[in-house]
């Protein structure tokens, strides 16, 4: 097994195409599971999830209870619900009060799995109004994990990217198109 155990992402607005094209990228065994919050409607249903699922070589599903992640995955929260990583490795759904006005909330998936792998996690934080994900990273790059943002620049919402570079120097500042690449180079580290 390489340097790394997961990937956990953040996005809000623009989730659906900014996840598309960056899940697209991504080749059906890619050793790495991926762990993803996108701000939705407390009302929604799976449909994203089987969008994705539809039109990735990676697999998309809704995240489950206590189920353990694995490569070749994106694990997506689902509605109204926050999504964890516990430290022996399973996934967790929670029903806590909204953090940053958000359930599912990117700190909290990033602040549990930081806490679960340490330096072997990587942070992404994608296109978003506010700063939600922006205390996660650091969380991420306080114990050693690796950081990266989307250029604001290149983000349809910029607010969360650079809410984020406020509060860390990220490994890499890339456009989304640049990080599939860097996401498969890492994962064979």
């Amino acid at each position: 097994m390489g340097r790394y155990r997961a990937i956990t992402m953040g996005v809000s607005t623009g989730g659906m195409a900014v996840l598309r094209a960056l899940l697209g990228a991504l080749p059906a065994d890619f050793p790495l599971p991926v762990l993803a919050v996108q701000h939705v409607s407390p009302l929604s249903g799976g449909e994203l999830a089987l969008l994705l699922d539809e039109t990735c070589a990676i697999r998309v599903k809704e995240a489950d209870d206590q189920e353990v992640p694995t490569g070749g995955t994106v694990y997506l929260a689902p509605a109204n619900y926050h999504l964890l990583l516990e430290p022996e490795g399973s996934l967790a759904l929670s029903l806590d009060p909204p953090v940053n006005f958000s359930r599912p909330s990117i700190d909290v998936l990033f602040e549990s799995a930081a806490e679960a792998l340490g330096d072997a996690l990587i942070g992404v934080v994608l296109s978003g109004v506010g700063s939600d994900g922006s205390r996660g990273l650091r969380c991420i790059k306080e114990r050693g994990g690796t950081a990266v943002v989307q250029d604001p620049a290149d983000a349809i919402a910029p607010g969360m990217p650079l809410n984020a570079l406020k509060l860390v120097t990220p490994d890499y500042r890339l456009t989304l198109a640049q990080m599939p690449q860097l996401f498969i180079t890492l994962s064979e580290q």
